[in-house]
């Protein structure tokens, strides 16, 4: 489960900035929270809100760069480069060649609480950190800078490993691939993260189903629950169905059963149709993002998603975060963050003010961070729960709108 995430000098964000999952003390939605081991409460939805080109889309971008180093660092070459772009229009000229930074707090499975974090350029990770927190103090258990790991008794699973790590590669991906025991538990978590773009529903799909289709149990299982969801959705069709020759599912992504009715409305057979070709995008986006729905909320993980709400009625976008905050149905404590401009969310009485965050850059082109609770109007005065986000959100009570001058 995901505590904090921050990121620094990457993209449009210059300064640290800090995306964070603890429930602040509101009584909005006080059922939908996920018990940590720590006794604090941690929140299944972040929603991120701002104009196009404040910074939403970097916030991903980070958690993607974050996620997919820590996975194939190890198995990089000497001569490969780090994705990170740092923030390039700031002052001093070496803020170009400063490292990027980023920042992890997660829980485990086990009830073991991590801080991970390091530091890169182009060329080398420059930083790198882990500590366990227990209780109310954090043990040391590796700290790096530059060519120089220091490895505590906490962490033996390191010993020895210091020389064996690049210049490019993190060190724990590194006890990772020796199956450290410490290493290959927060690296199992971190990785069941999945950050995308639902644009890109069709490169989900077509990634997520041959990983399941391997688990026959949990191919069977995603598909009848898939099939309720959407049916509850209405979206026209009673059922569907998967090829269950792989050869042909290759071609053809699902059949759809849709009814046939006589001139009196009842119903009298069905016809079968094409899931790809037949059904609408938004129909079609549905299905390729629902099993990694589904499986985040049975299994637990993150879900990192930009333009959740495209192709999306709605009523269907707020649907899909009530799963979320559904306890009886999030028995995985699935957790969702996503950048959308859907302002009727904020309306749809499924966020809560934690939950609401704004990406807002300054005069520097600099982005910011911030949520509705912590949110200050110009007298100092918090954000009661029986406002109207929606239409303070629209006449820029809050921020995070663009800005347009009609006068061209």
């Amino acid at each position: 489960m995901l505590v904090n995430f921050t990121v620094g000098n990457f993209r449009s964000f210059k300064e640290k900035r800090t995306l964070s999952m603890e429930a602040a003390n509101i009584k909005e939605f006080a059922e939908s929270l996920i018990a940590a081991p720590n006794g604090a409460s941690l929140l299944p939805i972040a929603a991120l809100y701002g104009a196009n080109s404040s910074g939403k889309s970097n916030i991903i971008k980070a958690f993607h760069v974050f996620t997919d180093l820590l996975r194939r660092s190890n198995s990089m070459s000497s001569a490969d480069e780090i994705p990170v772009v740092p923030f390039l229009l700031g002052e001093p000229k070496d803020q170009m060649t400063s490292p990027s930074y980023f920042e992890i707090e997660v829980i485990t499975p086990q009830n073991n609480y991590y801080r991970y974090g390091f530091e890169a350029n182009k060329k080398a990770i420059v930083g790198e950190w882990l500590y366990k927190h227990v209780g109310s103090k954090d043990t040391c258990l590796f700290l790096r800078d530059n060519d120089s790991i220091g490895v505590t008794k906490a962490f033996p699973e390191g010993k020895g490993l210091e020389e064996r790590t690049r210049n490019n590669a993190l060190f724990l991906s590194v006890c990772d691939s020796f199956n450290g025991t410490i290493a290959k538990e927060l690296v199992a978590e971190i990785s069941k993260s999945i950050v995308t773009s639902a644009v890109e529903h069709e490169r989900i799909y077509s990634t997520l189903e041959p990983i399941i289709r391997q688990n026959p149990d949990t191919f069977a299982m995603v598909v009848e629950d898939t099939n309720k969801v959407l049916h509850q959705m209405d979206l026209g069709f009673s059922r569907y169905e998967i090829p269950q020759d792989k050869e042909l599912a290759k071609n053809i992504k699902a059949f759809t059963y849709h009814n046939i009715y006589d001139e009196k409305g009842e119903v009298i057979g069905e016809t079968r149709l094409l899931m790809k070709q037949d059904e609408s995008e938004g129909t079609n986006k549905l299905f390729d993002i629902m099993s990694m729905i589904l499986m985040s909320l049975n299994g637990g993980g993150l879900l990192v998603i930009d333009e959740l709400d495209c192709k999306l009625h709605p009523i269907l976008t707020a649907y899909i975060i009530k799963m979320f905050n559904d306890s009886k149905l999030n028995t995985g404590h699935g957790q969702l963050i996503f950048a959308t401009h859907d302002s009727n969310l904020l309306s749809a009485k499924c966020l809560r003010r934690d939950e609401i965050w704004f990406v807002e850059k300054d005069k520097q082109e600099a982005s910011d961070l911030y949520s509705l609770v912590e949110f200050k109007d110009a007298d100092g005065v918090k954000v009661r729960n029986d406002r109207s986000f929606e239409k303070d959100y629209i006449k820029g009570r809050y921020g995070a709108i663009p800005y347009v001058n009609y006068n061209w």
